[in-house]
């Protein structure tokens, strides 16, 4: 069987975030093309971000795959690490904050920002 990688940047019990993989397999389609099975999707956005855009630490309001479609992402995370993203690259941002805390920026989130030449243009996918 064939598998498809989801990388995911997701919200862990001590309320930082933190990047791990999941494995989706594809048991649909035909052995050219490969499917998993239909998910749902709540709208998408599309984002035009500057050369020199960088966001301040923050939470994803609503889980959503984010798609990087030209330019570079790099994406923060409090514990210093980071992780830089390339056209065709993509993950499933659900790093939102718990139920009922209060939002602490040296705590909670991450931070977004464009990096290299080309502007950063990404496709957000709600799900």
């Amino acid at each position: 069987m064939t598998f498809f990688t989801k990388v995911v940047l997701a919200t862990e019990a001590d309320g930082r975030a933190r990047f791990h993989e999941e494995t989706l397999s594809l048991p649909e389609g035909s052995p050219q093309s490969m499917l998993t099975q239909v998910y749902a999707s709540g709208g998408y956005q599309l984002r035009h971000s500057p050369v020199g855009f960088r966001s301040q630490f923050h939470c994803t309001g609503k889980p959503q795959w984010v798609f990087i479609l030209g330019g570079q992402m790099q994406i923060g995370l409090q514990d210093g690490s980071s992780r830089v993203f390339n056209p065709g690259d993509h993950f499933f941002s659900a790093d939102i904050l718990p139920s009922g805390v209060v939002f602490d920026a040296a705590v909670h989130g991450h931070w977004s920002c464009q990096v290299g030449g080309d502007p950063l243009i990404t496709l957000f996918v709600q799900s």
